[in-house]
């Protein structure tokens, strides 16, 4: 067997010989990294990765000016002989280091080993140098802003597996995006399909076909800006939608995304994402399939749908895992983080928990999901079916509001306090601000903080608006009574699409003597949208609006700030038989169609004023 036959072109054919009289083949199957010098220049190096788990990698050290090749960057990732990086699009953080600050200070990259005794030996200088060892590899990636903000990103090594670790710390907000992410790019031919149904960015069953909702290829149009596309009439998919907005599912739904290939398989797994933001529910663009690459994209935080300040300051982990193709089954051991002194690490003795013995007030049948959230970070836990008691661990020590979720919507916040080391206590909370324990003359929809009960609620995170497969957005007036919300009643309202919605309902003698509060729950609004109503001849007020907000209900999101809009209908108005409500979408906003002002949809209901 020839020892080097497996290894990647830059292992095998540097010109001169200069790599190759520098490492023999017992130290290029050595967990070892070895300095590279392109085209033999000292300004130039790279360090290559030996994982001794048939996983090869390269960083790149240096900084060509480009964001599609910068100093950071994996420049290769070798696995089983197979190279799965394009040397001309770099897998790497953001769109690269050069591209994370507008005035980037300084670049720097480090690569060192850490040894069992916690001795650290530094990469070689010279070129084709190797230095082998037999625990761990330590990779430092140092962003500076000229605002003194400082990012560091890591890649981490345990001898024997072959996976990339990852941490992302920034003590400033990266500013030319406004996000941080880690993207990789592998060329289709190598990874030419997504990941499995039950994960981000999975496999999506409808109608009978199964597809991934993000694979583009095929497509030839643009629905919506750059990033919505539609097929082609002679397709038979003609009229469908596809985007790698559609690859989201909710933070708390999904450990790993991925895909696999001939013999192969490149997963991103999560980690408790403590230095995200907008919490447990929310979404964000995963993977993109093209003709081109499958883009695999681990994000750690993003500005879409935002609903709370990004947060800094925490040691964002997450891995990269290269196997046969299997779908990863368990968190990949990161106990060994503790020996590497990264900047933020917390290990689990420096953290706490809370413990609640359970949740009363509680409707059946409804999940319950318990948030924790401060400056810092942010946690959640699902809450037991049974009785709603619940422990949530592994927590930063600080204060948290501890927030209670009826499906999405928050229905009970309880300060508390967690401390290293240690289980808060609670007895059981009660929950006191559910609206739907106000009896109601009528409602339309749950009161969830979704608006998955209505007309193509079971569609809205994986298709366009416009797609063929949703049902009509416009509807006949709603009867009480008669209709019923999943069929008669839409998730989403446009100002210029289906604006105008009616309600029909009925009063007796003695329900039309006192003012009725009419309530119009949001999950999300585009555009400063809110509602404007009127009930037979009278007309409310046009409520304040809202801060405008990224697109969201086009991309697969229902999920933005709940708002609940009241309205008190003077007893005058009200009328012994039928009454008709109108619901309207107003905004001082411009918009055409589907991204026109737009309101989504919790609930709708009639109660007493008093």
């Amino acid at each position: 067997m020839n020892p080097t036959s497996s290894r990647p072109h830059w292992a095998r054919g540097l010109a001169a010989g200069v790599l190759a009289a520098a490492i023999s083949p017992a130290a290029l199957a050595a967990f070892s990294i070895t300095t590279v010098h392109d085209n033999n220049n000292a300004a130039r190096p790279q360090y290559v990765i030996d994982t001794d788990a048939g996983l090869v990698f390269k960083v790149r050290a240096w900084d060509n000016g480009a964001s599609t090749t910068s100093a950071g960057d994996l420049s290769s990732m070798v696995y089983n002989g197979v190279e799965y990086a394009d040397p001309a699009r770099g897998t790497q953080l953001n769109s690269g280091a050069d591209w994370l600050y507008n005035g980037v200070g300084a670049v720097a990259v480090k690569a060192e080993l850490v040894n069992a005794n916690g001795s650290v030996v530094p990469a070689a200088t010279t070129n084709g140098g190797v230095v082998t060892g037999d625990a761990y590899i330590r990779v430092t990636l140092t962003v500076n802003s000229l605002k003194g903000g400082v990012l560091t990103h890591y890649y981490l090594v345990k001898k024997g597996e072959s996976n990339i670790h990852m941490g992302t710390h920034f003590t400033e907000q990266p500013d030319v995006h406004g996000l941080v992410r880690f993207i990789a790019r592998i060329p289709i031919a190598k990874l030419p399909n997504g990941g499995p149904a039950h994960a981000a960015g999975g496999l999506v069953t409808y109608g009978g076909d199964s597809y991934w909702a993000e694979d583009l290829r095929g497509t030839n149009a643009a629905i919506e800006a750059s990033d919505v596309f539609g097929f082609p009439t002679t397709d038979a998919r003609y009229g469908q939608s596809r985007s790698k907005h559609y690859a989201n599912r909710r933070l708390k739904d999904w450990q790993f995304l991925g895909g696999t290939g001939p013999g192969v398989g490149i997963w991103f797994w999560r980690d408790n994402n403590e230095g995200g933001s907008s919490g447990p529910f929310y979404r964000s663009l995963l993977q993109q399939i093209t003709s081109t690459h499958n883009e695999l994209t681990y994000m750690v935080n993003y500005g879409e749908a935002q609903i709370e300040p990004f947060r800094l300051n925490v040691l964002n982990t997450y891995t990269m895992i290269f196997n046969d193709g299997s779908a990863p089954t368990a968190r990949p051991d990161t106990s060994w983080y503790a020996n590497l002194g990264l900047v933020g690490y917390v290990p689990p003795l420096g953290r706490g928990g809370v413990t609640v013995a359970g949740l009363s007030g509680r409707v059946a049948g409804v999940p319950y999901t318990v948030g924790f959230a401060n400056a810092q970070a942010q946690y959640w836990v699902d809450a037991d079916p049974v009785d709603g008691h619940f422990t949530a661990d592994g927590m930063l020590p600080g204060t948290y509001t501890m927030t209670v979720y009826k499906g999405e919507l928050a229905v009970q916040t309880v300060p508390v306090t967690v401390t290293a080391n240690t289980s808060y206590a609670l007895n059981t909370v009660a929950i006191t601000a559910d609206p739907e324990a106000t009896p109601a003359l009528w409602r339309i929809g749950r009161w969830d903080g979704t608006p998955q009960e209505f007309i193509n609620g079971d569609k809205l995170t994986f298709m366009h608006p416009s797609d063929v497969r949703m049902s009509p957005w416009t509807v006949a007036p709603f009867v009480i009574g008669q209709s019923q919300a999943a069929t008669q009643w839409p998730a989403y309202q446009w100002k210029d699409v289906n604006n105008g919605l009616q309600v029909r309902f009925t009063l007796r003698r003695g329900q039309n003597t006192a003012p009725l509060r009419l309530r119009i729950g949001i999950t999300a609004d585009y555009n400063s949208a809110r509602p404007q109503v009127s009930v037979n001849s009278w007309s409310s007020a046009i409520p304040s609006a809202p801060p405008k907000v990224s697109r969201n209900v086009t991309v697969g999101t229902y999920r933005g700030f709940n708002r609940t809009y009241t309205f008190d209908i003077p007893a005058a108005q009200l009328v012994v038989g039928t009454n008709v409500l109108t619901i309207n979408t107003v905004s001082g906003t411009a918009g055409a169609g589907f991204l026109s002002p737009a309101l989504s949809f919790d609930a709708i209901d009639l109660v007493s004023a008093n």
